[in-house]
C-alpha cells in the first residue's frame, strides 16, 4: 500500500511513518499543504492521512483539492484534533472517508487504514475499458479491439498505471518507483519496457495510443484527442 502523508509536525510524521512502514507500507511525507497537494495529483496512492492543523493552508481545503483534481481519487483519513461533532460534520463534507482524533492508538490507524484501503479496491471495476483498449485486473491481463496483448508482468504494470492515470499523464520517476521501489535497476530499464509495451500495444492496429510526454513520463491518448490537437 502505498499512503501519503500530510503532517507538519515532525515528531508525529516520524512516529506514524515509522510504524506504518513496519506493515511494508510505502510512505510519502507531505510537510505542508501545498506540497501536499502537488504530491497527491502528481502521484497514485491507496491512501491520504491529512491532518487538518496545517501552517498554509486548512486542511478541509486540502482535501476538497484533491478529490477534485486527483486523476485517481484516494480516500483521505483526517487526523486532527477538532473532535466536535461540527468539526467532523466539516471534515467529512468536504470529502473526507474517516477521521481520526488526536491522540490516537498507532494499531488503530493501521487498521483504518487498511479497512479504507479494502473499501477502495471493492469499487475498482475488475474491467476497464478505455477506447478499444480492455483490461481485466483480476486475470492481469489485456486486449485490443478483442486482441490478446501479449505482455510481460512489468508491462502490465505500466500500462495498468498508465490507464489508471488517464488522461493524465505517469511521471518516468512515479513510473520506476512503483515498478522497483528504492531498488532501482542499473540501466534505463523502464524505456527497455515501455518500448516493448509500445510494440504490443501500438504495431498490430491503426493507431498508437502510447504517447511519450517531453520531459516528463508516458500517457494513454485516444484517436479523437489527436484529431482535437490538429
Amino acid at each position: 500500500m502505498k499512503i501519503l502523508l500530510v503532517e507538519d509536525n515532525s515528531t508525529i510524521a516520524r512516529q506514524i511513518g515509522e510504524f506504518l512502514e513496519g506493515h511494508r507500507w510505502q510512505v510519502d511525507f507531505a510537510h505542508d499543504a501545498r506540497l501536499g497537494i502537488q504530491l497527491a495529483l502528481d502521484n497514485m496512492y491507496d491512501l491520504v492521512l491529512l491532518d487538518l492543523n496545517l501552517p498554509d493552508l486548512d486542511g478541509l481545503a486540502v482535501c476538497e483539492a484533491i478529490k477534485s483534481g486527483a486523476a485517481v481519487t484516494p480516500p483521505i483519513l483526517m487526523l486532527t484534533a477538532r473532535d466536535s461533532f461540527e468539526d467532523k460534520a466539516k471534515g467529512f463534507g468536504c470529502g473526507a472517508d474517516d477521521y481520526v482524533t488526536k491522540p490516537f492508538d498507532l494499531r488503530e490507524l493501521a487498521l483504518r487504514c487498511q479497512a479504507l484501503a479494502r473499501r477502495q479496491n471493492l469499487h475498482h471495476p475488475k474491467l476497464i475499458q478505455l477506447g478499444d483498449l480492455q483490461l481485466d485486473i483480476k486475470a492481469r491481463t489485456a486486449s485490443r479491439q478483442g486482441v490478446p496483448l501479449e505482455l510481460t508482468n512489468i508491462g502490465f504494470r505500466i500500462l495498468e498505471m498508465l490507464v489508471k492515470s488517464y488522461p493524465s499523464p505517469a511521471s518516468r520517476t512515479y513510473l520506476t518507483h512503483q515498478l522497483w521501489g528504492d531498488d532501482l535497476p542499473e540501466s534505463d530499464a523502464l524505456k527497455s519496457h515501455v518500448y516493448a509495451l509500445r510494440r504490443a500495444l501500438d504495431k498490430p492496429f491503426d493507431y498508437p495510443m502510447l504517447k511519450t510526454v517531453m520531459n516528463l513520463g508516458y500517457k494513454l491518448e485516444l484517436p479523437h484527442e489527436v484529431d482535437q490537437q490538429h
